[in-house]
């Protein structure tokens, strides 16, 4: 199915299904009709950007990331997974009032992504950034348009990427959005194009087919809440990446799903009683990545109850509480799948950022919506204009 760094463990077969066929004709109508934006996976895309465009940009050791959901989400969750492997500082400003804007003479690179060039967050933070951050060099991503920032880029004789306006922020994480951030961190950009490995798999195809048939048929009968059990903390901006494609991709028309990050175990303590025994209107995602580098315990602390820990990690506690956590969810009929990472890597990642995607556009054509407009969101963009003016 995947790669062998990745345990996948597929929904049970608790309910009846009978459409892989209806899902793997849409499949192959999608890799046809979105082969724009599904090209972006490969390693064939062409970025609208060159390796000597940017070399001027990677002797820097600090930079500032500033956009709104799909533009910094992807990065950010890669930042954080690929951690060990990053000798760059990045900063991310993806909200207002985040984090205070401190005055700083180091110089630094400002990385500004919007594909309309006008989203109001991004322009506030990074007015903020010149305001305080005069020697700073900039880069713009956005699309190829008379918007703000490619006013002001103009203006301050900043370099500008072309955002390409068929690929939607959320979807955008292979594409220049993600992938010109993490050359600057230093990363190989080729090891995350993971697409057609995986869609060559007849194994992983089934596996997807199977697993997106299970959730639609979770949402018909009313489990819509989609529940991610996340023991692994570096991974928690990988699912807020997942959170926003899902809920910005098939929240519409009354239907969609409720994607809610759950941190473990420590939920076990606040959470878990809900999940076992509240209503049964969730369907479950267990995460976690295996550390062979997780600290060891103090044997000599360790008697009575506790003598089972001698010898134990972090981590193979972790992945204890994981297993019986699951145990209990078999036995009480709760739907569930298992994601188990062996190994941090560009080519992991990359993986699970492709299955998502397909994933999410298939769900949103079972469910009759487009899963690539956000309609809704421009009332508010438009409301608060009209408050500001």
């Amino acid at each position: 199915m995947f790669s062998k760094n990745i345990i996948f463990k597929n929904f049970q077969n608790i309910l009846k299904t009978n459409q892989n066929k209806k899902i793997n004709n849409l499949l192959k109508k999608e890799i046809i009709n979105s082969s724009l934006l599904l090209n972006s996976l490969t390693e064939k895309y062409k970025y609208s950007f060159t390796k000597k465009k940017i070399k001027k940009f990677k002797n820097y050791k600090n930079y500032n990331l500033i956009g709104m959901g799909g533009s910094t989400l992807g990065a950010e969750a890669i930042y954080d997974f690929l951690n060990h492997k990053i000798k760059k500082n990045f900063k991310f400003y993806n909200n207002l009032q985040s984090q205070r804007v401190l005055k700083s003479k180091i110089k630094k690179v400002n990385l500004i992504i919007s594909k309309s060039g006008n989203t109001l967050e991004t322009v506030v933070n990074f007015n903020l950034i010149l305001k305080n951050q005069k020697n700073n060099k900039n880069i713009i991503i956005s699309e190829n348009k008379n918007n703000y920032l490619n006013l002001i880029a103009k203006k301050l004789k900043a370099e500008i990427i072309e955002h390409k306006n068929y690929i939607g922020g959320r979807y955008s994480v292979l594409s220049e959005v993600g992938m010109l951030p993490i050359q600057l961190m230093g990363l190989n950009e080729r090891k995350f194009k993971r697409f057609n490995y995986l869609i060559k798999s007849k194994s992983f195809i089934n596996s997807l087919i199977r697993n997106v048939n299970f959730i639609h048929k979770n949402t018909t009968i009313g489990k819509t809440n989609s529940i991610i059990l996340n023991y692994d903390e570096k991974s928690e901006n990988l699912f807020k990446w997942y959170q926003q494609l899902t809920a910005e991709s098939l929240g519409k028309k009354s239907k969609g799903i409720l994607p809610v990050i759950s941190s473990m175990p420590k939920d076990n303590h606040s959470l878990l009683q809900l999940y076992l025994d509240g209503p049964k209107d969730n369907f479950f995602t267990f995460f976690n990545v295996f550390s062979n580098k997780s600290q060891k315990l103090d044997n000599k602390n360790l008697f009575n109850q506790f003598s089972a820990l001698k010898n134990k990690n972090i981590s193979e506690i972790i992945i204890s509480q994981k297993k019986a956590t699951e145990n209990v969810f078999y036995k009480k009929n709760i739907p569930f799948r298992s994601f188990e990472l062996l190994n941090r890597n560009e080519e992991t990642l990359g993986e699970l950022f492709c299955f998502f995607i397909l994933e999410t556009i298939l769900l949103g054509r079972l469910l009759k919506v487009n899963p690539f407009d956000q309609p809704s969101v421009e009332l508010i963009k438009e409301e608060t204009r009209k408050i500001l003016n």
